[in-house]
């Protein structure tokens, strides 16, 4: 797979040499690291979050099954309508292996493990739930935003326990209508009864983000990474 160098966002007020942590942050199927940039942006002021730098990666372009074969960025192939009875597990490990050498690149700068956050949105929260859990080293949090846990069926197998207490921000809009609020809370469920942190929000929007997510994501983030 060939991918694009992420696009990075910090405070430019402070002296780049104090940051300190990193988001990691996943788009959903057919976009790009661009996407969330104005969230992060947001997410960055007023100076909530001074000593953060946000890495925003683009997924490779690849043929969709599911959209009939059109070419898009995507972290992995989607075969038929979600619920997702096959899924395309050879693409979720190599973008899983992409993101570790995110986290890597990151701890060679300087950031300690435990200061870096892996988040997504839909596609990218299902590659940011199934990497965290699988990471070898310690991360500072998970955000999982409206999307579900994907090879749910090999976790007990694959997790790793570094990341057993690593809390996780799961939110999902109650008019969902590409991945539904059921499905999602399954996942939520699956990873309660094996005893992960979840903490759980619901929103009034469809699949998108809204204004209210964003300040509760913001307030999450100073939280973990205080």
């Amino acid at each position: 797979m060939n991918y694009a160098p992420p696009l990075e966002l910090t405070n430019l007020h402070i002296n780049q040499s104090k940051i300190d942590a990193s988001v990691i942050w996943l788009h959903g199927l057919g976009a790009d690291g661009y996407d969330f940039e104005p969230v992060a942006k947001q997410l960055l002021q007023p100076d909530a979050l001074p000593n953060v730098r946000f890495i925003l990666p683009h997924a490779p372009e690849m043929a969709v099954t599911r959209n009939n074969g059109y070419i898009m960025p995507a972290w992995y192939d989607i075969y038929g309508v979600i619920p997702v009875h096959e899924e395309d597990e050879a693409g979720i490990k190599a973008s899983q292996r992409y993101i570790d050498t995110l986290i890597q690149t990151e701890i060679s700068r300087g950031i300690p493990s435990g200061r870096i956050v892996i988040a997504g949105f839909s596609q990218g929260g299902a590659i940011a739930l199934h990497t965290a859990l699988r990471q070898p080293q310690k991360l500072a949090a998970v955000l999982a935003l409206s999307t579900y846990l994907p090879l749910h069926s090999k976790l007990a197998a694959e997790a790793n326990t570094a990341n057993q207490n690593t809390p996780i921000f799961m939110a999902h809009g109650i008019f969902d209508d590409v991945i539904s609020l059921d499905m999602s809370k399954q996942s939520r469920d699956l990873l309660q009864n094996r005893q992960y942190f979840v903490n759980w929000h619901e929103y009034r929007m469809p699949h998108s983000v809204c204004a209210e997510e964003i300040a509760d994501i913001q307030a999450f983030l100073k939280q973990v990474l205080s």
